[in-house]
């Protein structure tokens, strides 16, 4: 790990207020090490932890080190395993540990929480068919009620999430940076229960996350605003991902609002509730706590690194709902930002394109590292 894991429950109380005001905290990270030394269960018992988000760069971090995986890779190597079959018997076997340290509180909070996230194959997020195929897989391999599907918000994604949705599997949609990739998402979720309904599928145990990223608009925007180089453009720096997600965050109030959610929630469906993603600072100019003092809306789940989570717990300034009252102020910066000529839509268009690369590559890098280490485990076992 390149965090110390450090025991954050000293500094508990931002981490309590953030959690009071209707904010669920999730750890973006999970390795072997940090389920079996038991920094895990620590930041569930303590730091008010209530689930755990995986992503192909965190299981390339984790296994890449090899630190807690040996023997499971030596037991592969000389049953001749091949190498995606491999890699999913250990990201899988993780997710399932951490799914039962999370139990007690997805049993507690009715399914909202206690929550372990893991992601289809990065490589399939233009292809609906083997995208749906996928989640099946994984929710039968991790066989776990409290596991929730990662499928990309993309075009090819969206049907995935209405037909994975139907089947009765909870979702978690990533890589969201637009507005209306976000509306378009939730209208997929709103398809897929409605599908679930007409299929005599409980809704009540359907639930589902929209993980909206935040950082990384901030990084890239920030970029174009230095190139502009205006008074004007260098006021705006740090504030378009935060009028992102705030917008976003209307969009959800305007369509669980609506006559169509109503009527589902009146079958017994849930909410999809706003994630946000991305919240590490990537300019160290902002305070490392931005991206969740400044997001606190009830209904909405805050997924950190460790260093985001120590850094709340030690200085995070909550000071209440950051969100619901801010919609004219984002509309305006967004507004501001388009008219210095920075575009947007061209903006959240490659922000995703790299988001599916980024995963891709690890992905890649994960799986060759792993077919190396089986390698050298059956040479070593002749």
């Amino acid at each position: 790990m390149k965090q110390k894991m450090s025991n954050a429950a000293s500094f508990s109380s931002p981490l309590k207020a953030l959690s009071d005001e209707g904010v669920s905290i999730w750890l973006d990270d999970l390795s072997r090490k940090r389920i079996e030394s038991g920094n895990l269960a620590e930041l569930i018992e303590k730091s008010h932890v209530v689930g755990v988000t995986t992503n192909p760069s965190i299981f390339q971090a984790a296994i890449g080190s090899g630190e807690g995986y040996e023997e499971q890779l030596a037991d592969l190597a000389v049953r001749k395993v091949a190498v995606d079959e491999a890699v999913r018997m250990m990201t899988t076997a993780d997710v399932r540990a951490a799914a039962d340290l999370l139990r007690p509180v997805y049993d507690a909070t009715q399914g909202r929480d206690g929550r372990v996230s893991i992601e289809v194959d990065p490589r399939l997020a233009n292809e609906t068919e083997a995208t749906i195929a996928e989640a099946k897989q994984l929710a039968w391999l991790v066989e776990r009620p409290n596991v929730m599907i990662k499928i990309p918000a993309t075009q090819a994604g969206l049907p995935a999430i209405t037909e994975v949705i139907g089947l009765g599997i909870s979702v978690n949609v990533t890589l969201i940076f637009s507005l209306d990739r976000y509306k378009a998402v939730m209208d997929a979720y709103l398809a897929g229960l409605e599908k679930a309904h007409e299929r005599g599928i409980d809704l009540a145990g359907i639930h589902s996350v929209a993980s909206f990223f935040v950082s990384r608009v901030d990084a890239e925007i920030d970029k174009r605003l230095d190139k502009v180089g205006t008074d004007e453009a260098k006021a705006l720096k740090g504030k378009a991902a935060l009028a992102n997600a705030r917008l976003a965050y209307e969009a959800y109030e305007q369509v669980f609002a609506g006559e169509r959610a109503a009527k589902l929630a009146a079958a017994g469906a849930n909410k999809q509730r706003p994630l946000w993603a991305s919240t590490g600072v990537k300019d160290p100019a902002y305070k490392d706590t931005l991206y969740v003092d400044e997001l606190v809306a009830p209904g909405t789940v805050n997924t950190m690194p460790e260093a985001t989570l120590n850094a709340t717990a030690d200085h995070g300034d909550i000071h209440g709902d950051s969100v619901t009252s801010t919609y004219d102020a984002a509309r305006a910066e967004l507004a501001a930002v388009e008219k210095l000529g920075i575009s947007y839509d061209e903006v959240v268009k490659q922000l995703e394109d790299e988001g599916v690369s980024k995963f891709e590559i690890a992905w890649n890098d994960l799986l060759s590292t792993v077919a190396g280490r089986l390698a050298g485990k059956e040479g070593a076992s002749k």
